[in-house]
């Protein structure tokens, strides 16, 4: 009877501890999935203006982001999402804005934020490309362009890396400065703005140049981030920051809870979040791939140019003179753009913006960026070891298994590019006259389609 006793309160115990751990961990997760289906179903509904349930079944459709319920709210342009009835999440839509989650600040404070916005200028669509939408009907006589349609057949079809649908909105190819290849999914168009996930953190860096070359900011100096002043962050460099070296103790870790989806999905202030993380390592010697460094550096232009001027800055000193008229820079509930992950444009504007770095930082003969910023863009970080990563932008460096080979064994070494979570992807490769945009849900074997596509040009 004794020893029944004893096993009885053992499993009463193990069972008491299972329900702690289980409440301890869905008062940290479910937040976390509430927030992402809430802001993901928003900026899809009203900012891409999709169905419901097509957003439902592909963005939407895995663990343990389908435990969430999504409620839209079309009469102020919301959607709430909750796991069970907790944890109750709302995102609400702000035309120019696209979408924020309400955290810290209420929904009222937020809402009344005021954006000075710049007016998007008048186009004249009939101007060939890229100052306009007018393609050109010939193409280089040194394009097979039998072969190209192939590759980009096979890049819209390519199943994901784990199986199944990748949903391959958009695919498109620019050679030589040219539109010579484009395709997308039925109801995606060229005129749909589609997520450019981490490929924010390249679009991100580009203003922080804007500025470099403007002389208000120092890759080589510390960062400007008051609250590092008379710390040992202080040693932090801005260049730290932008070749994902701070050394702050961060994990960049999507599949529960981190300081990455604590950032994103339950603080109105990132920037300030991650300018209080310690710091785990000396700065500049350990590569961390962090979306809390982009969000500095967008925290970062905000106090540079001031509250007043932020809001338009971004448009008005880079995207509009590129003729990225489409692009939406979503923000914080803080009202600083979430520099890490949402943005949202076309895809022959992330194309614009992939050649703005192939011409070397030059637009329709104005030098927008410093005149070497590409090239140290593309100067492998000396942290990174593998040589993959530079000014928030991606390098063709090592491969993981075997270092004498490349990441991307069947494109050139020169390319580099804009990456970000479920394959979306601006390949620049100079050697090749090459840019390549693909966008999507699920990563695919870009390998592949880069290589079917080089093999489309005949030199």
């Amino acid at each position: 009877m004794k020893l029944y006793k004893n096993i009885l309160r053992v499993i009463l115990f193990l069972l008491a501890v299972a329900l702690a751990y289980g409440i301890w961990y869905a008062w940290r997760a479910f937040p976390i999935i509430s927030g992402y289906g809430a802001k993901s179903m928003a900026s899809a509904v009203f900012l891409q203006h999709r169905n419901p349930e097509d957003v439902l079944k592909e963005e939407l459709n895995f663990f343990p982001i389908t435990k969430g319920t999504y409620t839209i709210h079309p009469e102020d342009s919301s959607v709430t999402g909750s796991v069970w009835g907790f944890a109750k999440r709302k995102a609400i839509y702000r035309t120019g804005l696209g979408c924020t989650l309400v955290n810290d600040l209420s929904e009222a404070e937020i809402r009344n934020q005021h954006f000075n916005l710049p007016a998007i200028p008048a186009q004249n669509r009939d101007t060939a490309w890229p100052y306009g939408d007018k393609l050109s009907d010939s193409l280089p006589p040194n394009m097979d362009t039998k072969a190209l349609q192939l590759a980009i057949d096979s890049a819209m079809q390519m199943p994901s890396k784990k199986g199944g649908p990748a949903y391959t909105r958009a695919f498109l190819v620019v050679y030589d400065g040219k539109i010579v290849g484009e395709r997308y999914a039925p109801g995606f168009n060229k005129n749909t703005v589609q997520i450019g996930w981490s490929m924010t953190k390249s679009l991100t860096s580009a203003v922080i140049g804007v500025l470099v070359k403007a002389g208000r900011l120092n890759p080589n100096a510390p960062a400007p981030v008051p609250e590092w002043q008379h710390t040992d962050k202080e040693k932090i460099r801005l260049k730290d920051l932008l070749q994902q070296s701070s050394g702050l103790d961060y994990t960049e870790n999507f599949g529960g809870p981190s300081e990455a989806t604590n950032m994103l999905f339950k603080r109105g202030n990132m920037g300030a979040f991650m300018a209080e993380l310690p710091l785990k390592y000396e700065p500049g010697t350990v590569f961390s791939y962090s979306s809390g460094n982009a969000n500095l550096l967008g925290r970062i232009i905000r106090q540079t140019v001031g509250d007043s001027i932020y809001p338009a800055f971004p448009y008005k000193a880079l995207f509009h003179k590129i003729n990225m008229y489409s692009l939406v820079l979503e923000p914080d509930a803080s009202g600083t753009y979430v520099s890490s992950s949402y943005s949202y444009a076309t895809a022959r504007d992330f194309a614009r913006f992939g050649l703005l770095y192939y011409n070397n930082g030059v637009w329709n003969g104005e030098q927008l960026l410093p005149v070497n910023w590409v090239k140290e863009t593309v100067q492998p970080a000396a942290a990174n070891k593998q040589q993959r990563y530079g000014y928030q932008f991606w390098l063709n460096g090592q491969d993981d298994k075997d270092p004498t080979i490349r990441w991307f064994p069947d494109a050139p070494a020169d390319m580099f590019f804009a990456d970000g979570y479920g394959g979306q992807n601006i390949f620049i490769i100079p050697s090749k006259k090459l840019i390549v945009v693909r966008l999507g849900v699920r990563t695919v074997d870009e390998n592949k389609y880069l290589k079917e596509v080089i093999a489309a040009i005949k030199n």
